[in-house]
């Protein structure tokens, strides 16, 4: 192989490397340029990259992997807490409405019984009530029902358990489900436990007043029935009238007597029941008293007729002399109806001696009264007669100088003046409707 000459005049020539590959009698050559070498260095660069991130990832996957699994696990374990933490906050919020919901309830049931025992009440003072209007001790005109709501207070007076939930629906009502805001601790606007404690205030506080009003009521009415019979027990005892056994038994009862037995402890007598034990009590004196007074015979017979001859000494008109007068004189005309002061059982009709036509009527406890110089009897022995039944007709029979009405009062057979049980009417009849006359 010769050498080849050399350029003298642009310098030495840059060669080549070749590549000889030889086997057997194949003899081959290449020959490496420098872009060829580069490239190769290129190559063997990037794989030599290559396989250092593939020997690194292998390395570092089981890390990477791990690392994912723990974040997933975190947040998976922080998503339970989470969901964990809203249920118990959801149990909590309907624990406290369920309780919230029981109390409610328990309040409810123990209104409805207040109600209930109020209008029982209030049936009772009702029937305690008509018979104070009997006895003329109230006015139905002014009477007020018990168990209507008062105007102005806005006494809640409940009828049904409907009216006490129509109470608690009003207003705005608690959330069911709790809300973000909930579950964030703020505090709700109202509950229904708060709510239903402000109403079961302002309706229990009614309901007292309501009970004090009856309350005072009672007592007005007992004090009213006991100093009314005092005082018609006064007026019948001034004019000498014994009070029949009852009467005098509840009158004195306050009195030493035959009283005793073992002792035991007081039972717990509820306030109302005792008030209106005390004002039934009142009021069957009253009535007692008031009966027997209406049974007397302290009414006018001739109510504003002319007195033409009182009771006492007086000059008889036949003999000149003095004589006793047992009654009184009033004027009537002939054929006038004279009608009973009082009812009672008839024990003398028809002609009796000076009396002329008389009629005697039985008032019983040693009262009687006696009509005479009747014109006409109309009546019988043993006749039932009503107070203004008419007995007679006016005359002048008898010992009689003309037509006139002679009426007696007598007290276990004796005449007294007729006058002090009239002017005890008139006083009567403030306390008694139509005491004063027939």
């Amino acid at each position: 192989m010769t050498a080849r000459p050399q350029n003298r005049v642009f310098g030495k020539q840059k060669r080549h490397h070749t590549i000889i590959l030889a086997s057997g009698d194949m003899v081959r050559h290449m020959t490496v340029r420098p872009w060829m070498a580069a490239l190769a260095v290129c190559m063997v660069g990037i794989l030599s990259i290559g396989y250092l991130l593939a020997t690194s990832y292998l390395v570092l996957r089981d890390d990477l992997i791990g690392a994912t699994m723990a974040r997933q696990a975190r947040m998976q374990y922080d998503y339970e807490d989470r969901i964990a933490a809203l249920r118990a906050q959801v149990d909590r919020v309907t624990s406290r409405q369920l309780l919230d919901q029981q109390v409610v309830e328990e309040k409810v049931d123990k209104l409805i019984e207040q109600q209930q025992q109020l209008s029982s009440r209030g049936g009772k003072l009702n029937a305690l009530l008509d018979r104070a209007e009997s006895s003329g001790l109230t006015d139905k005109g002014s009477r007020t029902d018990v168990n209507a709501p008062a105007a102005k207070n806005e006494h809640a007076q409940l009828t049904a358990p409907k009216a006490i939930e129509k109470l608690l629906s009003s207003g705005k009502p608690a959330d069911a489900t709790p809300d973000n805001s909930t579950l964030a601790y703020v505090p709700a606007p109202e509950t229904v436990a708060d709510r239903a404690d402000r109403v079961f205030s302002k309706v229990t506080l009614s309901l007292k007043h309501i009970e004090q009003d009856q309350l005072t009521r009672i007592r007005n009415l007992t004090a009213d029935a006991s100093g009314t019979a005092n005082e018609i027990q006064s007026i019948m005892h001034n004019v000498g009238i014994k009070l029949p056994n009852g009467v005098a038994s509840t009158a004195g009862k306050d009195e030493d007597g035959g009283v005793g037995g073992p002792y035991a402890a007081p039972e717990n007598v509820d306030q109302f029941e005792q008030s209106m034990a005390d004002l039934d009590t009142a009021l069957t004196h009253l009535e007692t008293v008031r009966g027997a007074a209406e049974s007397l015979p302290f009414r006018n017979p001739a109510p504003g007729k002319l007195v033409t001859s009182p009771f006492g000494n007086r000059k008889d008109p036949f003999f000149g002399t003095l004589a006793l007068h047992t009654g009184t004189d009033f004027h009537f005309s002939p054929g006038e109806k004279i009608k009973a002061t009082a009812p009672g059982k008839v024990v003398a009709a028809g002609w009796t001696g000076g009396y002329g036509n008389m009629v005697e009527i039985d008032h019983g406890d040693g009262i009687s009264t006696r009509y005479g110089h009747m014109e006409q009897v109309l009546v019988k022995i043993g006749d039932k007669v009503d107070r203004g039944g008419i007995v007679g007709l006016a005359g002048s029979t008898g010992r009689s100088t003309g037509t006139h009405l002679h009426y007696e009062v007598r007290e276990n057979g004796l005449p007294v003046d007729p006058m002090y049980f009239i002017n005890a009417g008139t006083k009567l009849a403030s306390y008694i409707s139509g005491m004063g006359a027939i």
